[in-house]
């Protein structure tokens, strides 16, 4: 195992705190950099999403002004809450812009939740966002119980409803479930035995019981059991089909926050470590992914020639969802490959003179996207400091 460029780690983590700072507004922190295509596409707004993740990592810096910026972030998605409790997908404050996606956001509320958490856990600050926004919050968590199944407790969703919005993910999705399941831990949720039972039965069905599981799932884990076993979380399933896509990001996310016992989690790391890819760059968001001639295939994939095998959100190299592979890895013991995942991260956003570009193609490693991609920059920080063990979730 080769040398780590440690100079080189260090060196990304100041230029992460100097992007922060830069994309930092008065109502708080942006998607990313000015530049004409981010305001053509409404990067230059506050969103639920990535002002979440960001938060996280801005918070555990420790640098005064980025609190006060994620601060800022999570005030202002707040007050443009839904009347049914929906945190929005981007707020546009100059403008009282408020969006909430063609076809609804999940995820926004959920890391917005998440990051009021970590926020009064690792803020210092003596105000409790949970007490100032006690209200909010209860409406936040009823509007995500209104979309969860009453038979299991697991959220469900649209296609392309959540941060991998030009994807046909649908049903009972991995990823936003994950989300759900901390967010049901950090709130002291009374259905959270339930919802990581469940999760494991659906998400990971092979040799279950079919007695113990609810019945409005056991068609489709039924038919599921008659593939060779996955070594991996299902990416999502719906009525009898599921997602051929190996979700890294999902699977990353479902390790960090303890929804594997060790077993399984060791087996995952394992073949996700071993599963081919461009060796010079980071994990991609998933292996395997949609090809044309596929069932699963979506018109709108072809949204902006974006979404074909290996890029965006089918297979692409996304640094800030890398981050969260790397706190996988150190979460199961593995330091010297986090920190050699670390460095990937840091040598693909040194880039360009350090353009904190949004995304790679997964074969070529070529940039593509914006630049100045604020949630690169905050994942880096809140990897950095796990690695350290400067906090838990």
């Amino acid at each position: 195992m080769k040398s780590i460029d440690e100079k080189l780690i260090e060196t990304c983590y100041q230029k992460s705190i100097e992007l922060l700072q830069k994309n930092s507004t008065d109502f708080g922190i942006l998607a990313s950099s000015p530049q004409k295509k981010a305001t053509q596409r409404n990067y230059l707004s506050i969103f639920g999403r990535d002002a979440g993740i960001c938060s996280l990592g801005m918070v555990i810096s420790g640098n005064k002004k980025l609190i006060r910026v994620a601060r800022k972030s999570l005030d202002t998605l707040i007050k443009a809450q839904a009347s049914n409790g929906q945190i929005p997908n981007y707020v546009k404050p100059q403008e009282k812009r408020v969006d909430f996606w063609r076809m609804g956001c999940i995820d926004a509320t959920l890391w917005w939740l998440i990051a009021v958490k970590f926020f009064d856990s690792y803020s210092g600050e003596k105000e409790k966002l949970e007490n100032k926004y006690k209200k909010e919050i209860i409406k936040a968590l009823y509007w995500l119980k209104c979309q969860k199944h009453e038979k299991d407790s697991l959220l469900m969703q649209n296609e392309a409803s959540d941060w991998a919005d030009l994807m046909p993910r649908t049903g009972k999705v991995l990823y936003s479930n994950v989300l759900w399941y901390q967010v049901s831990k950090n709130f002291q949720l009374d259905l959270t035995k339930e919802v990581k039972e469940n999760f494991n039965n659906l998400f990971f069905p092979w040799g279950k019981n079919l007695k113990s599981v609810p019945k409005c799932d056991q068609s489709t884990i039924k038919a599921i059991q008659k593939l060779k076993p996955k070594e991996y979380f299902l990416s999502y399933t719906n009525y009898l089909f599921w997602g051929d896509d190996i979700d890294v990001y999902g699977n990353s996310l479902a390790l960090l926050f303890g929804l594997a016992d060790k077993r399984q989690e060791n087996k995952i790391i394992n073949f996700l470590l071993k599963h081919p890819q461009n060796k010079d760059l980071p994990k991609p968001v998933l292996f395997n992914p949609i090809k044309e001639d596929s069932k699963l295939w979506r018109e709108y994939m072809e949204c902006h020639s974006q979404n074909y095998p290996y890029q965006y959100h089918n297979g692409g190299v996304w640094p800030f969802a890398s981050c969260f592979w790397v706190m996988a890895l150190a979460k199961n013991g593995k330091k010297k490959e986090a920190m050699l995942e670390l460095e990937k991260i840091a040598e693909v956003l040194s880039r360009n003179e350090w353009a904190f570009q949004e995304w790679f193609h997964a074969q070529t490693g070529r940039a593509h996207g914006m630049h100045g991609q604020s949630w690169n920059a905050g994942a880096f920080l809140l990897a950095y400091h796990f690695i350290k063990k400067d906090f838990k979730f």
